[in-house]
């Protein structure tokens, strides 16, 4: 019996197959990587499925569960690919989309504009209707209006709608006619209403997260059809799952209808894992680095389990969903270096992606890329890509990075691949200080979780540049997001939001809705089929002090009606924890209930390995590395990972290569493989 766990990246798509008993205990891990196809994500799938049967003589019809991380939601949306799309909302608020907050995105610079509106004033018709802040029907909808605003969405030949009323996540019925309305004059289009994939307060956010919803739906169905359809084509039975931002699976058909919570689809399986492989390795406590072909991903682990938000920025426009807190830069493998206006060196955000690639690839990239400086100073083996399986030209790196950098900038050729790897490393470094030291964390208390293909290969910079003084490494840290989907739990968010103060009566409405969610979780965990012996209810309620304009999440798990006290002294805590001082006199306020309802899926600790024989075994040979500046060239021993015995130092300059990875160990660093497989990386 197989489980398979796929993460589609920019430059490559990653697979973990995991065999194992009835039980679901146990099981062997194997791993694979083949090139993303962009232009159909699921071209990818099928291939690297195909090959896998080959690869490791599994059957297809064995496979029991499949579950995939997808960049497709994120690419639509940073694209601007989206369906043609309409709004319907309240008379007197279509132009709340492109109002928004009225804040500029870089206000001391004047050339950095806000990202073009989702849907054009001609596409955003108003009905009349109107709720009230309390949740009172103040206007009734107005059929007439309604059916003139349906005549004109089928005039404009749209593919998909979103309609966000004033205040409809207090009272949903006039949302739910118009979508009935549009639904029955428009069968073939995709109807997203605000009610249902974000029933909380705040206007905007609520109604730029339908309107993103809506122009993902077309696109994200033919996406996810094509998949299914690869899929059973290889003879895998089973119907895939998809990781959602949250770190939890949700089946297909509840991502056809809310296609926005994958925005952060794959990295959240990453942080996932990479929680899951700290706890067992003794690192409760890290920062994950995860490092593609497009971006670098970092975030925050405290005590194994990762922290989440509730909003985000996707391409520049707010999404409100809950998800792992994941901060993003344009910084991986395939990111261009290039000199600006003025002469000076910049390293991303613009990547060459899959296609065409670093101009190693030969594929035809012309610029270059980090990967290129890599190959440059000798740290990434031409022979190693994929386990051998690809072929690459340092050459042609080579000689681009002389053209388009070295000589323009009178350098050599080392010391100009060196510049490109610093400037990436510092903006790396200032990733990684976003998520820890400036909100209060100590360096010392952490450890840096490196992944992604190219993620160990600059951990060993970027612990020097931040502090750190231990580098986690997980086997084949190229696949660890495919890993983390075999680490997920089937789950989904429920929100509802009541403004009231902290009384003993409002504590009871909250508790009356969380009572609610817990009965929808329940219907949606009997739909997955989930056990009742592995279902649980995760409670968070949002608060602030009365007369704040943002929220604080509490865990308010295991209060019931006499522990409003209990709820207060929690906020302040959190409150605390978060920003820094309470104000423990002020009077609190409640906002929104949140749930999530949580299918534990059956899972075991990493299987422990044997090691190799001796050190001496796992060497493979040398190669000059450039090293820095000072050191120049020096000899690096290179070791095969998965012959590394356990617990023997490794001294630095050195280079562990595997499939889906290369590991550089810098002069004054050592490394050793723990009785898991990860390597444990600190200095000398």
């Amino acid at each position: 019996m197989y489980r398979i766990g796929i993460d589609v990246g920019g430059t490559f798509t990653d697979f973990t197959l995991l065999a194992e008993d009835s039980s679901g205990s146990g099981g062997t891990p194997s791993f694979f990587k083949v090139p993303s196809t962009p232009a159909d994500p699921s071209e990818a799938i099928e291939t690297g499925l195909a090959q896998m049967v080959d690869a490791f003589g599994y059957a297809p019809d064995a496979v029991r569960f499949l579950a995939h991380g997808t960049t497709v939601a994120t690419n639509i949306v940073i694209q601007r690919k989206g369906a043609r799309t309409a709004l319907l909302t309240t008379r007197g608020f279509r132009d709340v989309l492109e109002l928004g907050r009225q804040a500029r995105p870089s206000i001391y610079d004047y050339r950095v504009a806000k990202p073009p509106v989702l849907i054009p004033r001609d596409r955003r018709f108003e009905i009349d209707e109107r709720v009230t802040a309390t949740g009172e029907i103040w206007r009734p909808l107005d059929e007439d209006s309604l059916a003139a605003a349906v005549d004109e969405l089928t005039a404009a030949g749209v593919e998909a709608v979103a309609i966000c009323f004033l205040h409809s996540h207090l009272r949903p019925e006039h949302e739910r006619r118009a979508g009935a309305a549009v639904r029955a004059a428009l069968p073939e289009a995709f109807v997203t209403l605000s009610c249902e994939i974000l029933p909380e307060f705040r206007e905007f956010e609520r109604v730029s997260t339908t309107a993103i919803n809506a122009t993902l739906g077309p696109r994200m169905e033919g996406y996810l059809d094509r998949f299914r359809s690869r899929v059973a084509g290889i003879g895998v039975p089973v119907t895939p799952y998809t990781i959602h931002s949250n770190g939890g699976l949700m089946p297909i058909e509840t991502v056809r209808a809310a296609p926005v919570r994958t925005c952060v689809s794959g990295p959240a399986a990453g942080v996932v894992g990479a929680a899951e492989i700290g706890r067992v390795a003794g690192f409760p406590n890290l920062v994950t680095f995860d490092v593609g072909g497009t971006s670098t991903d970092v975030s925050l682990i405290e005590a194994a389990e990762p922290l989440f938000t509730n909003q985000r920025l996707v391409a520049g426009y707010p999404v409100k969903t809950p998800m792992v807190d994941i901060q993003v830069i344009g910084a991986g493998g395939g990111s261009i270096a290039r000199l600006d206006d003025a002469g000076a060196l910049k390293v991303g955000p613009d990547s060459a992606g899959a296609d065409p690639g670093p101009v190693a690839y030969g594929r035809g990239g012309t610029e270059p890329t980090i990967t290129d400086a890599n190959l440059v100073l000798g740290r990434l083996d031409p022979d190693c890509f994929l386990g051998g399986r690809m072929t690459v030209d340092p050459d042609a790196a080579r000689r681009v990075l002389a053209e388009r950098i070295a000589e323009p900038l009178g350098l050599t050729v080392e010391r100009a691949a060196l510049g490109v790897i610093r400037i990436a490393v510092a903006n790396m470094g200032r990733a990684i200080r976003s998520v820890s030291i400036d909100k209060g964390h100590d360096m010392a208390d952490l450890a840096l979780c490196a992944f992604g293909g190219a993620g160990p290969l600059h951990a060993a910079e970027v612990a020097r540049e931040c502090g750190f003084a231990r580098i986690l490494i997980p086997r084949e840290p190229g696949t660890l997001c495919a890993q983390g989907m075999l680490l997920s739990d089937i789950s989904l968010d429920f929100v509802r939001t009541r403004m009231c103060d902290a009384m003993p009566g409002s504590w009871a409405e909250i508790l009356g809705l969380f009572a609610e969610m817990e009965e929808e979780g329940a219907a949606f965990l009997d739909g997955e089929a989930v056990p009742v012996g592995r279902r649980a209810f995760r409670r968070l309620l949002d608060a602030r002090y009365l007369g704040q304009n943002f929220e604080v999440s509490v865990d308010v798990e295991g209060l019931g009606p006499d522990d409003l006290a209990d709820v207060v002294r929690r906020f302040h805590d959190a409150h605390r924890k978060e920003h820094g001082y309470d104000i423990r006199d002020r009077a609190v306020q409640f906002v929104s209930a949140r749930l999530k309802a949580i299918g534990r899926i059956a899972r075991a600790d990493p299987p422990e390995i044997a090691g190799g024989a001796s050190v001496e075994d796992a060497i493979t040979g040398s190669r000059p590395v450039y090293v820095d500046d000072a050191s120049g060239w020096r000899s690096a021993t290179i070791y095969d990972r998965t012959l590394l015995p356990l617990d023997i130092p490794l001294a630095g300059p050195a280079l562990v290569n595997e499939m889906s990875s290369t590991t550089l160990i810098l002069p004054g660093q050592h490394a050793r493989a723990d009785r898991w497989g990860n390597l444990i990386m600190e200095s000398a």
